[in-house]
């Protein structure tokens, strides 16, 4: 019997600080800021540093744009970074508390996925969970890849 879980939560935002300083004090800045505004993040990537210039990418709820949305233009006049905000999204989770111990969990989905050639705007792993941000337009078709890769391999 398998314990593989695939769950889904729709209406993400995902906002992306390009050329944000490359320092976990200005990650807890922001972080703190929007802790403030009483809005709850969800998936967090930050992609290898560049120099002293990373890029810093996380989700929030569509009902909380308003509100982040005047942060991160204090943020991009302050520092000068580049802001990319995209809504209407949908995040993709597999769960299964064996995948730390079952080699090519991550290989069948990503497989599965590659070959609905679908926009996956975000991705974050643990050691049980692989999450990925979909936009609308590919949400039906990534959800139903992953759900075949999932129960053809049970």
């Amino acid at each position: 019997m398998s314990t593989t879980q695939i769950s889904t939560v729709s209406g993400i935002t995902l906002v992306t600080l390009q050329g944000s300083p490359a320092t976990t004090a200005f990650m807890a800045d922001v972080f703190e800021r929007i802790a403030k505004l009483n809005v709850n993040i969800d998936m967090i990537s930050m992609p290898p540093n560049h120099g002293a210039n990373a890029g810093l990418s996380f989700t929030i709820s569509d009902q909380d744009l308003i509100d982040v949305l005047s942060l991160v233009n204090s943020l991009k006049t302050e520092t000068g970074i580049k802001v990319i905000v995209s809504s209407v999204n949908h995040k993709i989770s597999v769960y299964d508390p064996q995948m730390k111990n079952t080699p090519g969990m991550a290989a069948r989905v990503f497989s599965a996925i590659a070959s609905s050639d679908a926009d996956i705007r975000l991705i974050t792993t643990s050691e049980v969970e692989i999450s990925f941000l979909v936009t609308e337009a590919d949400y039906d078709t990534v959800l139903k890849a992953i759900e075949n890769a999932v129960n053809t391999a049970e």
